[in-house]
């Protein structure tokens, strides 16, 4: 059986649903296409906007990195204007990230506060994953501390998201989604970057998948609300 699907059971389940109570099932993010019981496959941009739109309905940008890309989205009233998506390389992501904290010898989670304290960021130079970890092992046999090379490393990230951010237009009313808006440092270098406060949700991680049920949602109460217009007499329609 499908992981998502064993989890989906699972759930229903722990909230005492019985699968013909669903009407519904919307799949979105990477593996969209092979969840075989959903109605239908959205894609994440779409979802995240309408999940970050639901709970800051004054939401104007969506800022979401993830663990394979990160993406900026131009929202209006729910829906997707415009987006940039950086998928074709680590560099600006939460695997860039993890992979450089390794070298760090920290964890990722560990990564945003070093960041904080540091005094004195150290530059990363370096983008590509794999040398970038080269460089924080020769940064740390140079002396530089723990701090400062987290410092560099979340800046690098911030600077190459906050580039893409100015490039639609993301001025005001950002909200920071994805596993990476868990890190303060990161989050704190893009304020200071795009000159705004980011509305992080409590679980960042989770807006797309909020996102996907509102859409599942909506599509019901219009099927809902065609299948009334039908039955009606004619004189009300």
């Amino acid at each position: 059986m499908h992981v998502a699907e064993t989890i989906y059971r699972a759930v229903q389940v722990d909230a005492g649903i019985r699968g013909g109570d669903i009407e519904n099932v919307v799949a979105t993010g990477y593996g969209r296409e092979s969840i075989e019981f959903a109605n239908k496959a959205v894609s994440e941009i779409t979802t995240h906007a309408a999940g970050v739109s639901y709970l800051f309905p004054d939401v104007k940008g969506v800022i979401d990195i993830g663990g394979q890309d990160s993406k900026v989205i131009a929202v209006e009233k729910g829906r997707v204007v415009d987006f940039l998506m950086n998928d074709k390389c680590a560099a600006g992501t939460g695997k860039f990230l993890e992979f450089t904290a390794k070298a760090l010898e920290v964890s990722t989670e560990a990564l945003g506060g070093l960041a904080l304290a540091s005094r004195t960021p150290v530059s990363i130079s370096s983008m590509c994953t794999v040398f970038a970890e080269s460089e924080v092992i020769s940064l740390r046999a140079r002396g530089i501390t723990k701090e400062d090379i987290a410092a560099g490393l979340v800046e690098s990230v911030a600077q190459r998201v906050s580039v893409m951010a100015k490039q639609i237009g993301l001025k005001e009313n950002v909200a920071f989604v994805g596993g990476v808006a868990k890190n303060a440092g990161i989050k704190a270098a893009l304020e200071r970057k795009l000159g705004v406060t980011l509305f992080v949700p409590f679980e960042p991680q989770i807006t797309g998948a909020l996102g996907a049920a509102l859409r599942g949602k909506a599509q019901v109460l219009a099927g809902h609300e065609a299948l009334l217009r039908s039955c009606a007499p004619p004189s009300k329609r």
